[in-house]
């Protein structure tokens, strides 16, 4: 009966997190695409001036005798951007403890498509800039914005099968674990080893904390601050840090859900005996006070982080990100720039290697019997998502950030991405609105 119960509650946990984060993602995107117009209309405005005006101000982070400074550009790509990939390292690593990247057998398909989907296209892209100062461009077109692709989905309502939002979500999230990896790997300058050194050592203290159950939030928010200081000036990319630290973050509750509804309930038995005395109020205070504590220990620190910060993230930094890189000047020459090798390099790699990629590597995995599709979902659905899967955006513009040094490269980067992202918006949304069953009328 214990079990029985578990499991109901168990499951009705893993379903809760998924729509939020479902929900969440489905407002993001919708959020983004506003700020990335104003981007746009700003940068080709009258007061195009002050846009860049904005993103050359300097800000200071002063802490004690460490001394940061930033343009507000560098602080919203360095310093912010850490936060939303904290909260990405989070989201992955629920996945991996609870979630769908849990068993073999549920993250065998996602995995194998988001290999895959970054195959494609950087395939593509070198195709046309092999040998080329712009063939650092390669990671551009190969990640995919979650929050877009399943605002899309949102906007097809409950026609779309639970399995399909679920296996766009699972993809979502292997393909943002490549890119991290991608980033780190192949797009870090020089290194610091000293600095090096002391990121190896803060990430040591942290796991150490993970494993002596240390489940209090500021020792991992201070620990955290100092890795990313040390990433900072270590040569590898700031916001690294923020995924390092999330996979230190302990995934464990303090205590389990059925000692918590037990411990709670005898909690309310006393507060709602006791009468109004003065005696008696202070008892209820302190019977008051063991459930505010015991509400936060039965909650993983993973789970307590990954909340407070998904609202900031989703509607603070990531629509500052977008109109602090989203923002092109678009001249003449640069629509006639969609015709040269970065741009069809990103354009098709983004519409063309994704799907492609994508695909392949679902009909091959269910054509060998290597895994299977999900259920109540089709072929052709699934080729719609691997469609919106080619909507890269913000991560394809964070990559487009670190792989061009020449902003005419840039510009062109983000003018492509764009273009690419959309047009694979389009196509995914009608591909999808056509093979999804017809809503009922009422």
């Amino acid at each position: 009966m214990i079990r029985s119960r578990q499991l109901r509650e168990f499951t009705g946990v893993i379903q809760s997190s998924f729509n939020e984060f479902f929900q969440r993602s489905t407002s993001t995107g919708i959020t983004i695409l506003v700020f990335t117009a104003i981007a746009l209309l700003w940068s080709n405005s009258p007061w195009q001036q002050l846009y860049a005006t904005l993103l050359h101000q300097p800000i200071e982070i002063v802490f004690a005798k460490l001394h940061l400074h930033f343009t507000f550009e560098h602080f919203v790509n360095d310093g912010l951007m850490a936060l939303f990939f904290l909260l990405v390292g989070l989201e992955i690593k629920r996945e991996m403890v609870v979630g769908e990247l849990s068993s073999r057998q549920k993250a065998l398909l996602p995995m194998i498509a988001a290999v895959m989907g970054m195959v494609g296209p950087a395939t593509i892209y070198l195709f046309f800039n092999s040998g080329t100062t712009a063939a650092r461009g390669w990671g551009v077109p190969v990640a995919t914005d979650i929050a877009f692709a399943l605002g899309i989905l949102a906007l097809l309502g409950n026609r779309v099968p639970l399995g399909l939002k679920v296996f766009l979500a699972a993809l979502a999230i292997v393909d943002d674990l490549l890119a991290v990896l991608v980033i780190a790997i192949f797009y870090t300058a020089s290194l610091n080893m000293e600095m090096l050194l002391a990121a190896g050592l803060i990430t040591s203290l942290l796991v150490l904390g993970n494993r002596l159950r240390i489940n209090t939030i500021w020792f991992y928010a201070i620990l955290g601050f100092a890795l990313w200081v040390a990433v900072l000036f270590s040569g590898i990319h700031a916001t690294i840090a923020g995924v390092v630290l999330a996979l230190c973050i302990p995934a464990d509750a303090r205590i389990d859900r059925v000692s918590f509804f037990t411990s709670a309930r005898d909690l309310l038995d006393t507060i709602s005996r006791q009468k109004k005395s003065v005696e008696d109020e202070g008892a209820q205070l302190d019977a008051i006070h063991a459930l505010e504590k015991l509400s936060e220990q039965v909650q993983s620190p993973l789970h307590r982080i990954e909340h407070a910060l998904g609202r900031t993230v989703s509607f603070g930094i990531m629509p500052l990100f977008a109109l602090v890189n989203a923002g092109v000047v678009i001249d003449p020459s640069l629509i006639t720039s969609l015709m040269s090798p970065v741009s069809l390099g990103i354009i098709l790699g983004l519409f063309l290697g994704k799907q492609l990629g994508i695909t392949f590597a679902v009909w091959a995995s269910v054509r060998f019997k290597i895994a299977v599709l999900p259920n109540g979902v089709s072929m052709l659905q699934m080729y719609g998502v691997s469609l919106l899967c080619g909507i890269g955006f913000t991560m394809a513009l964070f990559v487009a950030h670190l792989a061009f040094i020449d902003p005419r490269h840039l510009d062109i980067a983000k003018l492509s991405i764009i273009v690419g992202s959309t047009i694979s918006a389009i196509i995914g949304s009608v591909i999808l609105r056509s093979t999804l069953p017809k809503p009922l009328r009422t």
